[in-house]
């Protein structure tokens, strides 16, 4: 099986349309980022992936651009999957570690690619209400707040480790950006993206919590009820402002990441 996966892994189409599929992610999340600038003014959208989505819908060719969208990020997904088998290392604790987290994007790449499909054949899905129902789902077994809980601990442990791969400019490990200042921009660029995305799961997080602290189901929520509860703070329009830039700068670097990323 390993063999197998060395073996697809090398494949010239699968690298080529991987690192087509981090374009697409990168044009994702600067839409994400673009829409919560609007909101940041007091506008109106959804300032998440399924809204971002929507909005390339709505331009000419939509519907093929999100069929490219999908087949890109399955692509991206599977690479991660059959890259996590094949991985050559040594020491099994760290090689574990390396395939639990290329799993993760694994799942995380087709999962987006799975709502770009859906948004493609018409589907409106929305993240909020799915972790709403989702919530109110756990909550009524026994134990199910302390689950809820824990997803959100797992959210806010997931945020945390994205801000310290940005300050500690981990993420370069993985790419091979180029010397002199045009490679300080771009990791520049990624260290903004990074820790702001980061804080954006941990405020995910943080709402999966109260709601399992306050046993009530509404008051989970994903990306878009993140940004609303930024929105309600003091001075919420100038830090949804600057989840906007964040979330435009991760799309910028994904874009530089699909040129310079060791594949």
């Amino acid at each position: 099986m390993k063999a197998a996966a060395r073996s697809a892994e090398d494949t010239p189409q699968l690298r080529v349309l991987a690192r087509g599929g981090y374009v697409a992610s990168g044009v994702i999340h600067l839409i994400i980022g673009g829409i919560a600038l609007v909101l940041a003014s007091s506008g109106h959208g959804e300032s998440d992936q399924a809204g971002a989505l929507t909005a390339i819908a709505s331009a000419p060719l939509g519907f093929a651009a999100l069929w490219a969208v999908a087949v890109l990020l399955w692509a991206l997904g599977i690479y991660h999957g059959v890259h996590g088998l094949a991985l050559r290392i040594e020491r099994a604790p760290e090689r574990w570690r390396r395939r639990i987290a290329e799993w993760a994007q694994a799942a995380l790449f087709i999962g987006m690619g799975v709502i770009a499909a859906v948004v493609a054949v018409g589907g409106r899905p929305d993240p909020d209400s799915s972790a709403r129902e989702a919530s109110r789902g756990l909550l009524t077994f026994p134990g199910g707040p302390v689950l809820l809980g824990l997803v959100g601990a797992g959210f806010v442990v997931g945020g945390a480790a994205w801000v310290v791969m940005g300050v500690r400019r981990s993420f370069r490990r993985r790419v091979s950006l180029p010397e002199g200042p045009a490679g300080v921009v771009i990791a520049g660029i990624g260290v903004v993206g990074f820790v702001i995305k980061g804080i954006a799961f941990a405020v995910i997080g943080a709402l999966l919590i109260v709601a399992a602290v306050k046993r009530d189901p509404h008051a989970a929520g994903g990306l878009d009820a993140a940004v609303e509860t930024l929105r309600a703070l003091p001075f919420g329009g100038a830090l949804v402002a600057v989840m906007g830039v964040g979330f435009a700068a991760y799309g910028i670097f994904c874009v530089f990441r699909a040129r310079y990323a060791d594949l």
